[in-house]
């Protein structure tokens, strides 16, 4: 348990240095914290924080910086939101309404980032299952393949399949006629469930090059299902705890381009309710350790369908980031739901 002196002290450490950068020392501290505490005695609370793992000291400076577990402390305990200024609300709202929904949903993207200088993101909401036109198997060396997949709404998906056997031309042509044969108008989930029960039917050689097919279709098609817009990345270079780290950002921007590990994190806010924070390695992502996500899930007519977020440094002013990634959930909300009605 933390005593009231604790506290003050850790969020007025906590506030200065998300103002300024630096490492917060006891004299500062004395003068800001609004206690009468001498600095031997902050000095002494100090310690016991950094015992207990909510701040840490730099080897370069006698002050002290907030750690994740600090951080966390703050945000849920300690922190004093800032309510956006009614022009600010007035701007936003009027940036997301009576446009095109892809368009609004960039908006809001883009919105995330001008009014917090981080990346903003936006998962749109999922669109439905793509049916099959047409697939086809290309040989690309003795145990490389070419899945193509042509959608009835016309998109056209490729993905390398590595086998462990060798098919002749041949074979792939016979393996592309049958499901071109059998399947052609299906989703892939109706393509699993008709295969799995007629998988017994096939030639055994067959088999392991069909199975492949629909887990690397089915992943095409569900990453193209549920795309995101990211916008303001670039915002990240200036951030000096970040730019100061060239190959942890290069991850991070590895990670923008991969998707999948940003999508499954923004998932989980879809299931949850209201604003989520992840402060450093709770994201579980290793390019994610110095920066938080604050992310929030919004709905079209009741239907949670997506979310939104902005992912920056861990030393973020979480006190405007959260109402800012919480009003553009519900302003996206009720941009997309109006939309949907007229």
């Amino acid at each position: 348990m933390m005593d009231d002196r604790s506290r003050t002290l850790l969020k007025t450490l906590v506030e200065h240095y998300i103002a300024d950068g630096q490492p917060v020392g006891s004299r500062a501290l004395s003068k800001v914290s609004g206690l009468d505490l001498s600095p031997a005695t902050i000095r002494n609370v100090m310690a016991d924080l950094e015992e207990a793992g909510f701040v840490a000291s730099p080897h370069t400076s006698a002050g002290r910086i907030p750690t994740p577990r600090g951080y966390r402390l703050f945000v849920d305990k300690l922190l004093t939101m800032r309510p956006l200024e009614a022009h600010q609300l007035g701007a936003m709202e009027e940036a997301l309404h009576g446009l095109p929904s892809s368009q609004i949903i960039a908006n809001a993207s883009q919105l995330l980032s001008s009014l917090t200088h981080f990346a903003g993101v936006v998962v749109a909401p999922r669109r439905a299952s793509s049916r099959i036109r047409q697939i086809e198997f290309l040989a690309l060396s003795e145990k490389r393949i070419l899945l193509i997949i042509v959608t009835t709404d016309g998109d056209v998906q490729n993905r390398i399949l590595n086998t462990d056997k060798a098919y002749s031309p041949s074979e792939l042509v016979s393996a592309a006629n049958y499901l071109n044969q059998n399947y052609v108008g299906l989703d892939f989930d109706q393509i699993r469930q008709r295969l799995t029960l007629e998988i017994q039917q096939l030639r055994d050689d067959i088999k392991p090059l069909m199975t492949l097919a629909l887990e690397a279709g089915d992943q095409a098609l569900s990453e193209n299902a549920t795309p995101y817009v990211i916008s303001g990345e670039k915002n990240l270079l200036d951030v000096e705890e970040l730019s100061s780290n060239m190959k942890r950002l290069r991850e991070l921007f590895d990670l923008f381009d991969q998707r999948s590990s940003l999508m499954r994190l923004l998932d989980v806010s879809n299931r949850a309710d209201g604003v989520q924070i992840f402060i450093g390695g709770e994201s579980g992502i290793a390019p994610l350790d110095e920066c938080s996500v604050i992310a929030a899930p919004y709905q079209v007519n009741g239907q949670v369908v997506g979310s939104v977020g902005v992912i920056g440094p861990t030393r973020m002013a979480y006190e405007r980031v959260i109402p800012i990634v919480d009003i553009t959930a519900r302003l996206l909300s009720s941009a997309l739901s109006h939309q949907s009605d007229s």
